[in-house]
């Protein structure tokens, strides 16, 4: 006969369980993508993430998500790092295909295989940031920085790419020292604020026009009326007069019929 493990067993037990599948993930850091959205579905940890450029073991399921930008805009990156290790973040955009996302810097190891990479302080394009929240404890809850999106780039279906180096860590496979995670977003026209001071810049075109017509209009009006009140005060002086004479030639020529 089977006894029944006793609620502190199975207690215990839980614990073994749960802490075992802890320490299996510990030699790995996993973070996940929240903003802009990833263009891939990702699991508790966030995976797919390993191999490059975007994460993809050829499981991804695509979220069909697509978020729009303007030109020179400066956009909120959002993560959550879901097994802590020591590292950092690089953002790279890709405007045709990921396959032009920029390789992976070069690492130096250390005490393990992820020992260092260097981090660029003036990062030219495609890389748009390098060296984001760099950290070496454990960073809780989710974390935020920003990046300005080129100016003189427009696309309707870039990658945006999010690189996580981890030190201190044993070699993916694949990945690396590296995880990734890609959101596909388009940048077009300008900002929307912009576009609508356009629109009223147009309007107010539109409008000066409206005015310079009615002003057009109203001196034609002016013209024309100043033109027939002249003509016409004339005309009628003129007619009165002449209707005046008539008269006076007739009462005197009458008379001297009498």
């Amino acid at each position: 006969m089977r006894r029944a493990l006793s609620p502190t067993v199975s207690a215990l037990a839980l614990v073994l369980v749960v802490g075992s599948a802890v320490a299996s993930h510990t030699a790995e850091a996993h973070f996940v993508l929240q903003n802009p959205p990833s263009m891939s579905k990702q699991g508790i940890l966030g995976d797919p993430q390993k191999a490059p450029p975007c994460g993809d073991n050829g499981d991804a399921v695509s979220t069909g998500k697509v978020t729009t930008y303007a030109p020179g805009q400066t956009i909120t990156i959002k993560l959550k790092e879901m097994v802590p290790h020591p590292g950092h973040y690089r953002v790279a955009l890709a405007v045709n295909d990921p396959s032009e996302l920029p390789a992976e810097p070069l690492v130096t190891p250390g005490t393990t295989a992820c020992g260092t990479v260097e981090i660029d302080p003036a990062p030219v394009f495609p890389v748009l940031a390098d060296g984001m929240l760099v950290h070496t404890s454990p960073m809780s809850g989710s974390q935020t920085f920003e990046v300005t999106l080129p100016s003189d780039v427009t696309c309707d279906h870039c990658t945006l790419q999010v690189l996580e180096f981890m030190s201190n860590h044993g070699l993916n496979n694949p990945g690396g020292c590296f995880y990734h995670h890609c959101a596909d977003i388009a940048i077009v026209g300008a900002a929307s604020g912009d576009t609508d001071v356009v629109k009223h810049d147009t309007a107010d075109t539109d409008v000066a026009s409206v005015d310079t017509d009615v002003a057009s209009t109203d001196g034609s009006s002016d013209t024309d009326t100043t033109k027939s009140a002249s003509c016409g005060c004339e005309t009628t002086s003129g007619a009165a007069g002449a209707w005046i004479a008539v008269s006076l030639v007739s009462l005197a020529a009458a008379r001297r019929r009498r």
